[in-house]
């Protein structure tokens, strides 16, 4: 049975914002989708080793934000400075374990989860092809909509910044555990933009090709298909 022909084979490719389908110049190259004007290409150029180098930088940036603290709260005159785990930790044990989940989830859970869920769908598209392309699809669909979500803590600084300002009665000041948590964030959804989700059909459909050749040229099926 013949492989359906791609679109990219008849000079195609669909257009990554609003999904038309867009004739590409002859010999590939890039073009302007006629309905939203988004550029279409394709392939995404260097998008692996794109968001290999920003999955990396994400995973080396994650040490400081967690280590660092995010915000000092000083109230009359006396505090200390706060990471993200030492937050979590003070909150369950002031019973606001609701909020504390939250805010472990946002800062903690999703940024780890985003960047081995990058880390999988490289590996897969790269050394072993998935079996199953649609739960990887699923996966970087998952990938892609998490990471707005830890956005929560640097929205909750800023109104704290903001709000909190009664001079040596209250203040709060953010760390440099902010900024570099704000950097893992800004980085991760760069990561998951840059990748490809392409490239998982690409692969699947290069292991098909390469398993149908290691059966056309085993002797075995050779020699059962001349005894038919």
């Amino acid at each position: 049975m013949s492989r359906p022909q791609k679109a990219l084979e008849r000079g195609l490719s669909s257009c990554l914002c609003c999904h038309k389908l867009v004739v590409l110049p002859a010999g590939g190259g890039r073009a302007r989708c006629p309905r939203c004007g988004a550029r279409v290409h394709g392939r995404i150029d260097g998008s692996l080793m794109l968001t290999w180098a920003l999955t990396i930088t994400g995973a080396l940036l994650l040490l400081p934000a967690n280590i660092l603290p995010i915000m000092t709260v000083i109230y009359l005159g006396s505090g200390e400075p706060s990471t993200i785990i030492s937050g979590v930790m003070q909150l369950y044990h002031a019973g606001l374990w609701g909020i504390a989940l939250i805010v472990f989830v946002a800062s903690i859970a999703v940024p780890v989860m985003k960047l081995v869920g990058l880390v999988l769908l490289l590996v897969q598209v790269q050394v072993r092809p998935p079996r199953f392309p649609l739960q990887a699809m699923k996966l970087y669909r998952v990938v892609s909509g998490i990471g707005r979500w830890s956005l929560l803590d640097l929205f909750m600084i800023s109104i704290l910044v903001a709000l909190v300002d009664m001079g040596a009665i209250a203040s709060v000041t953010a760390g440099p555990g902010s900024t570099a948590f704000a950097t893992v964030v800004v980085v991760t959804m760069l990561a998951a933009r840059s990748f490809d989700p392409r490239l998982v059909w690409d692969a699947c459909d290069a292991r098909e090709s390469g398993r149908r050749g290691r059966e056309s040229n085993n002797p075995k099926d050779r020699g059962a298909a001349g005894n038919v």
